[in-house]
């Protein structure tokens, strides 16, 4: 067998600002489907990563390959910024995607919880979650086949979280993900990788061992230990959990796989709905006035308060 084609490979690659390395020699490989949750201290470089994968960062030195018909999607806080504050969740999405039909576009945005009126106001009355969730919703709907994620519960309430989570746990295609929630993480995540000290390593532990890495870290560096890095490793030395993570990412599969059919089933009725609740706003419409309660139109109100029913 041949294999799997890989989407990016970075080769001898050193990144930084204005010639100064943040991260140096780096030799990674990201396959598709692959799942890889990001560790390390603030400013070891974990966003410089993802600056590079996606492209707005070049390499100072070293080569990255990008396989053919990679498509990525990339959500990072300044995105939020450059919404447009006068347009709406409806502009934003129609002028990415043109040919769409508003009530397509408005039943996508409902799925994130813009509804109603709510998908033609303007952006700038938008709270910072509203913000981010209306930037992840135009990230989702181009189907990228590569996701780089940047804090992206940051500002999002628990309920969105969830159903962001829920919403990764669906995506088939690979994904990078840098968050402090560590919900997410193991929601989503299969592998993680760390960033410390210029490098980019695996991880082999879990969450729980990372927390022990930070801790061992910080009382090394506040001894003005040297080692701070190995002993750090050394003392955070996890029982080989390959197994169990492979187990947490089938138990994943299992469910996503129970939950395909109770979706499309939901999908279904969601569109005998629709019509449905057009029909009924335009008869609470009609009720509403004056005139429908004429003598005259005796035998439309029983009618139509009787289909109202």
């Amino acid at each position: 067998n041949r294999a799997p084609r890989q989407l990016i490979r970075l080769e001898d690659v050193t990144i930084g600002y204005d010639g100064k390395a943040v991260l140096r020699d780096l030799e990674w490989s990201l396959l598709p489907g692959e799942r890889i949750g990001l560790l390390g201290p603030n400013g070891a470089g974990k966003s410089t990563l993802l600056k590079l994968l996606c492209g707005e960062l070049q390499p100072i030195s070293g080569v990255m390959h990008t396989g053919q018909g990679l498509a990525i999607g990339y959500f990072a806080q300044h995105q939020v910024e450059q919404l447009r504050a006068d347009e709406s969740p409806l502009w934003h999405l129609s002028r990415q995607d043109p040919t769409a039909r508003e009530q397509e576009l408005r039943d996508f945005l409902g799925g994130f919880d813009f509804r109603g009126d709510m998908a033609a106001a303007p952006v700038g009355r938008f709270s910072g979650g509203e913000k981010a969730r209306l930037t992840l919703a135009l990230l989702v709907r181009e189907r990228p086949n590569l996701l780089l994620l940047d804090e992206p519960t940051n500002h999002l309430d628990i309920e969105m979280r969830e159903a962001l989570a829920e919403a990764l746990q669906d995506y088939g295609g690979a994904l990078v993900v840098v968050a402090h929630d560590r919900h997410l993480l193991r929601a989503t995540t299969d592998v993680l990788w760390l960033v410390a000290d210029g490098k980019v390593v695996p991880f082999d532990g879990d969450l729980d061992d990372y927390r022990d890495w930070v801790l061992a870290r910080r009382r090394l560096d506040a001894s003005g230990d040297g080692q701070a890095t190995d002993a750090a490793a050394g003392a955070a030395a996890p029982v080989d959990r390959k197994a169990q993570k492979r187990s947490e990412a089938e138990a994943r599969q299992r469910l996503a796989a129970a939950r395909k059919p109770l979706e499309k089933r939901l999908a279904g009725i969601e569109r005998e709905l629709a019509p449905l609740q057009r029909e009924k706003s335009e008869i609470e419409t009609w009720l509403a006035a004056a005139e429908a309660y004429d003598e005259a139109n005796k035998g439309s109100l029983q009618e139509r308060v009787k289909r109202q029913g």
